[in-house]
Formats: structure tokens, sequence, C-alpha cells
């Protein structure tokens, strides 16, 4: 779609996409920005009259996630408007900041925070690496969307500084266990989606409603301690080893911009339960690249995903668990069926037997004090268009 802004025909962040955040100019509080090109668009000043307005007053999303879909589609719409018609120019010029001068900040007030595991590549080679002569997948994997809830408050904008993890950890040939910095310190390439709406605890949200609160998605690092979990992990699942930090960008990109990026599921056999069927199913045609350093490892692509974000949020749901604004899941880690679509080390790196190569001359299992990762991605959008999903990153420091 062509705007009066002066962009590239191919910027990832044209009229199409307009993903939300949460910006900071110098002396002023944090409130809600839309991103066009390398621009911040002062969202409230600039709405100042419509109904969206003082919800993007805040600094955080929550007041606008707390809105109904029929709210959403109508302040994107004015956006598109406000960017496409030159007769609004000299109107939204004056509320548009450079995003070099800004600081950009977490997006939501995370409520609840849920990680899947439907990547089926994925899972399979966990399965191939840790049970070897057994089944790679657990007899339920292909049964129900498996995750395990999160820590909400270990959420952190892209560009936050991760403390290397100290805790418990036993290696198979170790008599005992030991206390100290995490040596097997890993990334998991994700993506989080933003919810929106509020239910009553005691109801649940089927395939066919997920959409009214599927807001938006974000790139996510569910950085991870892959040492501590394995020890911890026995019988209650993921603890220390997950919960000191989560990265998500700081650019949320509407389920809307990604119409185009909808794409079918893999066939699901066997045929999942009733709840888990229906209207509304869908994968995304996402494309992620992860870079360590300054060399890329991986190139994971969503569109293999097995469960979709409407049966992940129907499972999450259907025991009657309540959601509110801001809460957030992720789909565990996106790995494709080739090696270096691979996104954790720990598949990369086979388990540290199979070390990949960096630039320079140095090769990974795991990460090391210093190594800064970052996750970009885009989509397809109408006309050729590529939809960008902005990028989160973080540098190691050594464990405190």
């Amino acid at each position: 779609m062509k705007t009066w802004l002066d962009l590239p025909a191919d910027d990832l962040f044209g009229v199409d996409n307009l993903p939300y955040g949460v910006f900071r100019a110098p002396g002023q509080e944090p409130r809600v920005g839309v991103r066009i090109g390398d621009r911040v668009l002062d969202a409230s000043r600039a709405a100042e009259g419509t109904p969206f307005a003082q919800a993007w007053a805040y600094p955080s999303l929550n007041a606008f996630l707390a809105a109904d879909p029929e709210t959403w589609r109508a302040a994107r719409a004015w956006l598109i408007t406000a960017f496409a018609d030159e007769s609004r120019r000299a109107e939204i010029e004056p509320h548009l900041l450079d995003l070099a001068e800004v600081e950009l900040i977490l997006p939501i007030e995370v409520g609840d925070y849920v990680d899947f595991y439907a990547s089926e590549a994925h899972a399979t080679n966990v399965g191939s690496i840790f049970r070897p002569d057994a089944d790679a997948l657990t007899p339920n994997w292909k049964h129900l969307p498996i995750g395990y809830h999160g820590r909400s408050g270990t959420v952190v904008v892209s560009g936050t500084e991760i403390a290397r993890p100290v805790g418990q950890r036993k290696a198979p040939s170790d008599p005992a266990p030991v206390f100290g910095p995490s040596v097997r310190l890993d990334i998991e390439a994700e993506l989080g989606f933003v919810v929106g709406g509020r239910t009553e605890l005691g109801s649940r949200v089927g395939v066919a409603a997920a959409e009214d609160h599927l807001f938006g998605v974000a790139l996510f690092n569910d950085w991870s301690a892959r040492d501590i979990q394995a020890w911890e992990y026995v019988p209650l699942g993921p603890f220390l080893g997950k919960s000191f930090a989560s990265s998500i960008s700081p650019w949320v990109t509407p389920l809307e911009a990604l119409r185009y990026a909808r794409v079918p599921l893999p066939a699901q056999e066997p045929e999942p339960l009733d709840y888990l069927r229906g209207e509304g199913l869908f994968g995304l045609d996402l494309r992620l690249e992860v870079r360590i350093n300054d060399t890329v490892v991986s190139r994971p692509p969503y569109a293999e995903m097995y469960w979709s974000p409407a049966q992940m949020l129907a499972h999450l749901t259907v025991n009657g668990a309540s959601i509110r604004p801001g809460d957030l899941f992720a789909s565990g880690t996106i790995s494709g069926g080739r090696p270096g679509e691979r996104g954790s080390l720990l598949e990369l790196a086979w388990n540290g037997t199979e070390p990949i190569e960096l630039g320079g001359g140095e090769t990974r299992s795991f990460l090391a004090d210093g190594d800064t990762v970052t996750i970009t991605g885009w989509a397809p959008g109408p006309d050729g268009a590529r939809i960008g999903l902005g990028e989160v990153s973080g540098t190691i420091l050594p464990a405190r």
C-alpha cells in the first residue's frame, strides 16, 4: 500500500505492517507507539479525539488489549488511512519521532506466561538426543499441545543483557550434584502470541473463538540452561533452567497484518480430539534467522509448526483457566526438518557432539559469556511485500 512517507518500496515496516510497541521519548513518560519505516508514531497524541487515544496513552499495550476485536480493527484502519491519505500528512507528521531517538520498553505487562512445545521437528530431535533407544515423540505429543507455565516477571524486552544463571547440575557421570554457573546455556527461537480480552474462571476459548483473543505476535527467545534443566525437570518439568529470563521483541505485529502469511497446518494424525478441531486453524509462513554474534547459524521456518496458535489457546483454557489482557504464550522452539533450520544449540550442535562454526575459527556447543544472540524474522505480505517482525536480541553476561 502506498503512503505519503518517503519509504523504500521494500521497507519491512510499511503501511501493511504497523506493529505496536511502547516507547519513551527523552524527558517524557512511556506510551504506545506504532512503527513505520525507521520512525515511531506517538499514537495517543496523533489520535487525540478518537476512541483509541486514551488506551494508547498508557505505558503498556494492556489497556488497548482489553478492548474488543472490533476496536482493534477500527484502530488499525484509522492508522492505515492516516498514513495512506496525503490529506492527513499535516495532521500526522508532527507526531512522528525518529526511532533512534526513543527508548523501546517492554510492550506489555505480562500477565500469565505459558510456553508450548509445538514443533514436531524440535520434539523429534530432542527425543532422539535424550531417548535414542525409544520413540522420539512421547505418547501424548500428537494428542495435545504440550506446554509449561513459566515466570512472567522475567520476560524482558530485547536488548536486555542476560546474566548467566546459576543452579544445581549433575552430569550422568558425576557422583553428586554441584552448584555453580550453567555450562550449557542455550537459546530457543520462538514466536510469542500476545493475548487480548478477558474470560471468566471456568469458561474456555474454543478454536473458532481464538482469534477474538489472539491480538498479535512477537519474536521470542526462551533462554534455557540445559544442564540445570536436565537435573531438575523430573518429575514436574522446567523450573530454574527456564525461569531466569525470556526475551521478547519490542514490536507486536497485529495478527491482521499477517493474513497473507496464513498457511494450512501440517496433516495432524491421529486426528485431535473434538475441542482441538474446527474453524480457525491455521499456520503461519514466518521466516526466522538466528545469529550468534556476526554469524547466521539457523533459519527456522515457522510454517512447519504442528500445532496452531488457536489450538494452543484452546488447550490452555480447556480446563477453565481464565485469560486476561497481556497474557502471553509462546510456540516453543521453532525447528524445521533440515539441520540449518534448527532453533536451538541443543539441536544445532547435537547436544555438544557436533559444535557449530562461528566466524574467526570459533566454535560453539553452547553459549559463551559475551555472545550476542539476535533473532529476526519476516512474513509475506500483499503484492510481494514483506512484513518485518523486528528483532529480539540479548548478550550473555558472566554469572553474578
